[in-house]
C-alpha cells in the first residue's frame, strides 16, 4: 500500500465541490459564489433541483455516477466515483483516480435528513423516523471529514461566508480541520440521537443529547470555566429566553434564572419570585403583577439586592418603574410591553429576558462524578382537599390560604428548609440547615415581628417536638407539612398543647 504525505498542510484550492443539504438556509447565494470562482459543482436531487431554478450550474450525481438515484432516494451517493472524489489523497492516490476516472471532489457541503424535527412530532410513526435516517449524508461528511488533509467539509450554514472568503486564496489546514471538527460532531451527535429514539422504543432507556449552547464568561467562581449545553428541540428553559438587553447571562445568572421562573410558573394568578443564591428571598401574589413585586420585594428587600426578578404575567410601565429602583441582575417575565422595555433600558446592565411559561418537564439531571442521577420531576399539584388536618385546632380560612401559596415555593427551596409566609407573600425563609430546627430559628429571625396571621411550612417531617417548642413562642398559629415522622404523636401533641394547627400533606417536598 502506498501512503501520501502523513498530512498536507497546504492551502487547497476549492476546484469541485459536491453539495446535498435537507437544510438549504443560505445555499443559493454560497452556490452562486463558488460558481462565479470557477468551482464546478456536483448536487444531488432536490438541491441540484433548487440550484438550477435558480440558474447556478450543477451537474447531477447520477451523470457522474452513470448510475440513476434507485430505492426511492436511499441509494444514490453511495459510490466509488462519489467516494473515490472525496477520500483519495492526492499525491498516492493520484494514479488510482486516474485508471478508473475518478475526479477529486475539493469541497463536501452536507447536512442531514431532519430526523430531530421528525422525532420531534407529536404524532410521528417509526417508519416515518426510520426514512429520516440519513445514511449517504453521514457517509460523505465522515470521508471528507477523514480526508481533511484534502478536503474541507462544511455542515454549518455559518462556515459558508469562512468558505466564500477562502476562494480566491485557498482553504487553509488549521481551517479544515476545524470543519472536520464540527463535522464529526454533527455525525456523532445524529447517530447519538437515532440510537437514543431506538433504545427508548425498544425499552426502559434514556439517553441524553445536548448541543454546545455558548462558552460563559466562568462557573460558580471567576477561576471556574464554564459552558452551556441546550437540549435540541426544546423550547422551553432559560436558554430558550429572548434575551432584549443586558450582558450575557453567567453561569450563576442562568441557575438562579432557571429556578425563578421555574417558582413563579406554579401559579396562575399574578405572582413575582426574587430568587438570591439559587433560593427564593421573596415571593408573593397580587391583584397586579405590579402588586405582586412590590409584596415579593418587601418580604426581604435586603436579600433582594442583586437578585433574579421572576413574574408570570406581562411586565408593563408600572412594574418597570418600580424594578429600576433598586439593582437586579436579571428580570425573566412572558412578555413586556413596549413602554416597559423603554424604562428599563435606563439599566443598560440589566439583563432583561422573555420566556413563555416554563413546560412541565417530566425528568429532573443530575451530575455528579462519574455519573447521572435522574428522578422523576417533582410536577405535583397541591389540592387543598388532600390535606389531613391532626390536631385540634383547625386552620383558618386565611391560613389555608396562606398554606396553598406557600407550598409551591417551599418546593424550590433547598433543604432542609421552613418557609414563613401569609396568604399572599412569604415572610421568612430557612434554607439549606443540616437540622430542621435550626432552619426554623433561621426563618422565624428572618420573618422578624412580622409573625402576625402567619403560618409556617416545611419540606419534610419534624423529627422532635423540639421545633414547635420554638414556633409557640411566637404569633404563629398554623403549620403545614407531610408528616410521616416516627414522632408524629409526639408532634402533634405538641401542638395540641400550644393551641397550634397542623396539617399534613403526605407529601414531602426536599429539594438539594
Amino acid at each position: 500500500m502506498g501512503w501520501g504525505k502523513s498530512m498536507n498542510k497546504d492551502n487547497i484550492k476549492i476546484k469541485r465541490a459536491l453539495i446535498s443539504v435537507s437544510d438549504k438556509t443560505g445555499i443559493i447565494d454560497f452556490a452562486k459564489a463558488l460558481s462565479d470562482a470557477g468551482v464546478e459543482i456536483i448536487s444531488t436531487g432536490g438541491t441540484a433541483k433548487l440550484l438550477k431554478e435558480n440558474s447556478i450550474a450543477a451537474t447531477n450525481v447520477a451523470d457522474i455516477t452513470n448510475f440513476p438515484e434507485i430505492m426511492d432516494g436511499r441509494v444514490k451517493t453511495l459510490h466509488p466515483k462519489i467516494h473515490g472524489g472525496i477520500l483519495g489523497m492526492r499525491d498516492a492516490h493520484e494514479r488510482t483516480a486516474k485508471e478508473h476516472d475518478i475526479s477529486f471532489i475539493d469541497l463536501v457541503v452536507v447536512n442531514l435528513y431532519p430526523f430531530a424535527k421528525t422525532i420531534a412530532k407529536d404524532n410521528v410513526t417509526l417508519d416515518s423516523a426510520i426514512e429520516n435516517i440519513d445514511v449517504g449524508g453521514p457517509t460523505m461528511i465522515r470521508a471528507a471529514a477523514k480526508n481533511f488533509s484534502w478536503v474541507g467539509v462544511v455542515v454549518d450554514p455559518k462556515d459558508y461566508s469562512a468558505i466564500s472568503d477562502s476562494l480566491s486564496k485557498g482553504l487553509d489546514f488549521d481551517k479544515r480541520q476545524m470543519l472536520a471538527t464540527k463535522a464529526f460532531q454533527h455525525t456523532a451527535e445524529y447517530d447519538n440521537l437515532i440510537y437514543g429514539y431506538l433504545a427508548n422504543k425498544a425499552a426502559d432507556a434514556k439517553t441524553l443529547h445536548l448541543k454546545k449552547f455558548a462558552d460563559l464568561r466562568y462557573g460558580e467562581n471567576p477561576h471556574q470555566k464554564a459552558t452551556a449545553y441546550k437540549f435540541p428541540n426544546i423550547n422551553s428553559g432559560v436558554l430558550s429566553a429572548t434575551q432584549h438587553q443586558g450582558k450575557p447571562l453567567s453561569f450563576n445568572n442562568m441557575s438562579d434564572a432557571d429556578s425563578a421562573y421555574q417558582c413563579v410558573s406554579e401559579f396562575d394568578y399574578p405572582a413575582c419570585v426574587i430568587v438570591k443564591h439559587a433560593n427564593p428571598c421573596g415571593a408573593a401574589r397580587g391583584n397586579t403583577i405590579s402588586d405582586a413585586y412590590l409584596t415579593a420585594l418587601k418580604a426581604d428587600p435586603l436579600s433582594a439586592f442583586g437578585g433574579i426578578v421572576a413574574l408570570n404575567k406581562t411586565c408593563d410601565k408600572d412594574t418597570a418603574k418600580e424594578i429600576i429602583k433598586i439593582f437586579s441582575e436579571v428580570i425573566i417575565a412572558p412578555s413586556f410591553t413596549d413602554d416597559a422595555l423603554q424604562i428599563l433600558q435606563s439599566k443598560p446592565n440589566l439583563r432583561v429576558l422573555s420566556l413563555e411559561r416554563y413546560a412541565d418537564f417530566d425528568k429532573d439531571y443530575k451530575f455528579i462524578n462519574g455519573g447521572l442521577l435522574i428522578q422523576e420531576k417533582d410536577n405535583s399539584i397541591f389540592n387543598i382537599d388532600d390535606l389531613k388536618v391532626v390536631t385540634k385546632r383547625l386552620p383558618t380560612e386565611n391560613e389555608l390560604q396562606a398554606m396553598t401559596f406557600s407550598w409551591p415555593v417551599l418546593k424550590q427551596m433547598k433543604s432542609n428548609a421552613i418557609l414563613v409566609a401569609k396568604e399572599n407573600m412569604t415572610v421568612g425563609v430557612g434554607v439549606g440547615q443540616v437540622s430542621r430546627v435550626d432552619a426554623v430559628e433561621l426563618a422565624i429571625k428572618k420573618a422578624k415581628a412580622g409573625l402576625e396571621n402567619c403560618i409556617l411550612a416545611s419540606d419534610a417531617f419534624f423529627p422532635f417536638r423540639d421545633s414547635i417548642d420554638i414556633i409557640a413562642k411566637t404569633n404563629i398559629k398554623a403549620i403545614i407539612q407531610p408528616g410521616g415522622s416516627v414522632k408524629d404523636n409526639e408532634v402533634i401533641e405538641a401542638c395540641n398543647e400550644h393551641g397550634i394547627a397542623m396539617v399534613f400533606t403526605g407529601k414531602r417536598c426536599f429539594k438539594h
